[in-house]
């Protein structure tokens, strides 16, 4: 290799160029690229300064213009290398920021990832508990409602409510055979006096209890909604009466079946005693408090039934609940007395089913035992089979 080139790679490799272009993994082939152009321009040099006319020169001017070009070279040289460390060392430095940039978000993201992932399974933890306590209340709440319990539980009241009564006494003493129920059909109003009097663990109304029976400390819950049935004997042609036909009838001033499209027959008016639950019901609806001319006032629900029955002129009032196919039942105002007519509304001559207990005074285990049961849902299908319409469903 010529001096002059040799001298040159010092001078570089004494700036450092060469050094700091290969610290930053700068390719092999620019060191290539400037040798090359390098010795292109020193051959230039080279045969402008020696006369390839044939014209020489003295040693000495020769050697000043070689050594004034080569410094030319030397910075041109120097300048380009320089221009290239830069542009180098910039892309390095791009690169890294953008390598630093995407590991921060990278590192951002899992750590993000990380916090809703431990949050979820907080959650997840935190409704998982919830519903373990939730189900365990529930499996203990359960279990106390189904824990036997022993001990009387004593009722009295509404004849109107014997089929349902019965049906629950029956349910509740199954699940409880060391408690004990009975039922006194007295009548509403009897078994309104026996609660207040502390005759009776639960007095038993079919109707709602009266402002002055509430002023006693006496307090009503409604278990059921019971139809009254408008009744006549099976041969009577009559299969509508309006609700001013039954009041009219009942206070005297419709005598004769004819007279609302029956056949030519005397009416005969049944009703219930004084004090009976379903025959205030049956005054209070019909407004005709005070004002019916009874033929006969029976003392329960079985005996009216079984006495229009028997008399093809006969009419009454029963509850719903306790009818049977021995009787004819008529609509009142084109809407049959059934459960879902007694539910929605649309037939009108209905009372509530009643518990009465006294205010201040405490149940014992067995007659709470039973309240609740009766009360609850669980009864609703019993009450249901029975012919009344259930409160809690």
């Amino acid at each position: 290799m010529p001096v002059y080139l040799l001298q040159l790679m010092e001078f570089l490799d004494g700036r450092g160029a060469v050094g700091a272009i290969g610290d930053i993994t700068c390719p092999w082939w620019l060191f290539l690229f400037f040798y090359i152009d390098l010795t292109y321009h020193c051959f230039l040099i080279l045969q402008r300064n020696n006369k390839i006319s044939g014209v020489k020169r003295k040693q000495n001017k020769n050697e000043y213009g070689i050594r004034k070009e080569v410094l030319i070279m030397r910075k041109i040289i120097t300048v380009a290398m320089a221009a290239a460390l830069a542009a180098s060392t910039l892309t390095a430095c791009g690169s890294s920021k953008t390598t630093d940039k995407k590991e921060t978000t990278a590192a951002s993201t899992a750590a993000t990832t990380t916090t809703e992932a431990k949050t979820e399974a907080k959650n997840t933890e935190a409704a998982s508990t919830e519903a373990k306590d939730t189900s365990a209340a529930a499996a203990e709440s359960k279990a106390d409602a189904q824990t036997p319990v022993s001990g009387s539980v004593a009722t009295d009241g509404s004849t109107s409510m014997e089929k349902v009564i019965g049906a629950l006494g029956e349910a509740f003493t199954k699940v409880n055979p060391d408690a004990t129920f009975t039922y006194n059909p007295t009548g509403s109003g009897s078994g309104i006096t026996a609660v207040s009097e502390g005759r009776c663990d639960i007095g038993l109304s079919s109707r709602a209890l009266k402002d002055e029976e509430k002023s006693q400390g006496l307090v009503e819950t409604t278990l059921a909604l019971d139809g009254i049935a408008i009744i006549v004997n099976k041969e009577n042609t009559v299969e509508d009466l309006s609700l001013d036909d039954i009041a009219k009838i009942y206070t005297g001033e419709i005598t004769n079946w004819s007279e609302v499209g029956g056949e030519d027959a005397d009416i005969v008016l049944i009703g219930r005693e004084a004090g009976s639950g379903t025959r205030d019901g049956f005054e209070s609806i019909t407004g005709t408090s005070d004002s019916c001319k009874y033929r006969q006032e029976l003392t329960s629900t079985g005996d009216v039934i079984t006495t229009v029955s028997s008399n093809p002129g006969a009419i009454g009032y029963a509850s719903l609940a306790a009818v049977k196919d021995t009787v004819k039942k008529v609509s009142v105002d084109g809407v049959e007395a059934t459960e879902e007519t007694v539910k929605d509304g649309s037939y009108k001559v209905q009372r509530p089913f009643v518990l009465v207990t006294k205010d201040g005074t405490e149940l014992s285990e067995a007659a709470q035992a039973f309240f609740n049961y009766v009360t609850s849902k669980d009864a609703a299908d019993i009450i249901l089979a029975a012919g009344a319409v259930p409160v809690a469903e």
